[in-house]
């Protein structure tokens, strides 16, 4: 299958070899759910960075999990000022608003290479209906991007440029750890300073002079695409909160 910048893997991870399942958190498929996942999974598609596979106004007729890479949800006003609303990880569902209002919502693009699970929007009423845990998991995806979005919401409204970058940071970290792709406190970070300006409503150059500030305090060390975090302590106290805590997730 084709969808606009999208094209098909030539190769379909099975279920069972799915790399998501190997990691710790995210919760165990019955046999019986992961019978139905293998049959409710219909393609891959791979996508190149840059290029968007979902778009604002378009009508999907599918979901999509993300195997492998970064992407990230995004808004565009007429005069092409971009808001970027939350970051998708692996194991992370996309297009769920547009399966359930028809419509999508925003777009989304790639950050990097990105390898996705196709998911048939017409079966939703089968696993509903079948499936009650797996009908839970996606209701639980949801309230989760409610949250983030709220989280957003506050940063955008109350937060200081310092701990909107700080809270970001430590935020998009917290759930790269989660998902094992921290080593030695150091995260292969694809997005860029005017990812961040967009995601936090900041220019360019105040994003850049944030960070600077944030920087010198020792908490972090960003160089190029490498991220490292030196004092999550430091760095939790200057966005207000602590870096989310790994628990047991579902994932489809």
């Amino acid at each position: 299958m084709i969808l606009g910048n999208a094209r098909p893997n030539g190769h379909i991870t099975p279920c069972e070899q799915c790399p998501l399942r190997r990691l710790p958190c995210l919760r165990e498929f019955t046999p019986q759910e992961l019978e139905f996942i293998k049959r409710f999974k219909i393609d891959e598609l791979r996508v190149e960075p840059g290029a968007s596979f979902l778009h604002e106004g378009s009508r999907s007729e599918h979901l999509y999990t993300v195997l492998e890479g970064w992407a990230f949800r995004y808004k565009t006003l007429d005069d092409g000022r971009r808001q970027i609303l939350n970051f998708a990880l692996p194991a992370d569902m996309v297009g769920l608003q547009g399966a359930v209002m028809e419509e999508m919502e925003h777009s989304v693009e790639a950050l990097t290479p990105l390898t996705l699970c196709v998911l048939p929007r017409r079966r939703l009423y089968e696993l509903y209906s079948q499936y009650p845990t797996l009908a839970f998991d996606i209701t639980w995806l949801a309230a989760r991007e409610e949250q983030m979005l709220e989280q957003h919401l506050v940063s955008i409204g109350r937060r200081s440029a310092l701990e909107r970058v700080a809270f970001v940071l430590l935020h998009i970290y917290g759930r790269a750890r989660e998902l094992g792709l921290a080593r030695d406190n150091i995260v292969a970070f694809p997005l860029t300073q005017q990812h961040l300006a967009d995601a936090l409503g900041l220019s360019l150059v105040h994003t850049n002079k944030t960070l600077k500030r944030l920087i010198a305090t020792k908490a972090i060390r960003w160089q190029g695409r490498q991220f490292e975090l030196l004092n999550e302590e430091m760095l939790s106290s200057i966005a207000g909160t602590e870096a989310p805590a790994s628990k047991n997730r579902p994932f489809i």
